[in-house]
């Protein structure tokens, strides 16, 4: 297998079921692997390839139901499909607050299950490249120097660099200096894109495409003025 191919999780106990949906899910061209627990599929080890879980909701050793949470728990992120034989709306309702992708009720249509897998694998590798690009992102923001920092965090509230020398006690032509290396170890462009950078590492809402409060103010989004989100400081 190599290590980018998609990969479908099955959990069920009843040995027909997972061999049914094994051989549908083989069919469409897509790995597959089942498991008769939850508790055997948490000790299985898992390539760093997209992927998603395919879940009978009432298992021998747990409800299908508590899974997602042991997962988050152990910082494993996979969509989920809920399958279950008896399903009621209170059921389907847990199952989606839990983020489920689909929840499903047997017999259901092959058609709607394949549906389901491939757009759970296409929002799982979309969530891997957002995670990967976040690394990426918070190394280049791990090299910015003390200095750099302070004057980052005026820079992304709107601050002129006159502004920003009085309030840190140095010379404009230095916070220009740094302000420079901040541009250019961060990758930005403008401030506005380096507000955007500081938005996403920190999952602030105007990473996305709010803007900076001008000169002396900061919006209800943004960290006050002068001072970098929880996740960027040291």
């Amino acid at each position: 297998m190599k290590p980018s191919e998609p990969i479908v999780y099955v959990v069920d106990d009843d040995l027909s079921v997972r061999q049914a949906l094994s051989s549908l899910i083989r069919s469409v061209g897509l790995r597959v692997e089942t498991f008769a627990s939850a508790r055997d599929f948490l000790r299985h080890p898992r390539p760093d390839a997209p992927s998603c879980l395919v879940l009978d909701v009432l298992l021998p050793d747990s409800s299908g139901l508590d899974l997602p949470g042991e997962l988050r728990t152990s910082g494993v992120h996979i969509p989920i499909i809920f399958i279950t034989g008896h399903g009621t709306i209170p059921m389907s309702v847990r199952a989606m607050k839990a983020g489920a992708v689909e929840f499903l009720t047997k017999p259901f249509r092959e058609e709607d299950l394949i549906a389901a897998i491939q757009q759970a694998i296409e929002r799982d590798r979309t969530a891997m490249q957002e995670r990967t690009e976040l690394a990426e992102l918070r190394v280049r923001f791990e090299k910015l120097t003390s200095r750099e920092r302070d004057v980052l965090a005026l820079v992304v509230t709107g601050r002129l660099n006159k502004e920003i020398a009085a309030q840190l006690g140095t010379g404009e032509q230095t916070v220009k200096v740094h302000r420079g290396r901040v541009m250019q170890k961060l990758g930005a462009g403008s401030v506005a894109e380096l507000v955007r950078l500081v938005g996403r590492v920190a999952g602030q809402p105007w990473a996305s495409g709010g803007s900076p409060a001008g000169p002396g103010g900061s919006s209800p989004s943004e960290p006050g003025a002068g001072e970098l989100p929880p996740a960027l400081r040291k």
